[in-house]
């Protein structure tokens, strides 16, 4: 089974040691992403605007893997404030409304910048 992965040029990624997605036959995953682009969080204090970015930069990730959001089974949502989760749950269902993963939504006490406020993982499944 081949074995394809995804990266976006995060300096975490060579440090750390991991890739954005990873696709293994049929089954693809998606690192936990955040609103972070070449260094700087986008949408500082906005989870509805760090969701959005997240979500297209999730989607761009599958596209590279010959998949796309309606492959995606599962999203896992991390959020720094779970009093805001209306406006993370807006953006996730513009997203996925007409595809109805199954998800989750979880409140951390951080993520690894306090500027971020979001961070989701997903996996998908391509028949």
């Amino acid at each position: 089974m081949s074995k394809k992965q995804v990266f976006t040029g995060s300096p975490w990624e060579s440090v750390v040691g991991y890739s954005r997605a990873i696709r293994i036959g049929n089954r693809i995953e998606v690192a936990g992403t955040t609103a972070m682009q070449d260094g700087e969080v986008i949408g500082v204090g906005d989870p509805y605007a760090q969701t959005k970015f997240i979500l297209h930069t999730i989607e761009k990730a599958l596209n590279q893997l010959d998949a796309d959001l309606s492959h995606v089974i599962r999203t896992r949502m991390f959020v720094t404030d779970i009093s805001r989760w209306e406006e993370v749950g807006k953006a996730h269902g513009e997203f996925f409304k007409d595809i109805q993963p199954v998800a989750t939504m979880v409140e951390v006490k951080a993520l690894i910048d306090p500027l971020l406020l979001v961070e989701i993982e997903v996996e998908a499944f391509v028949e």
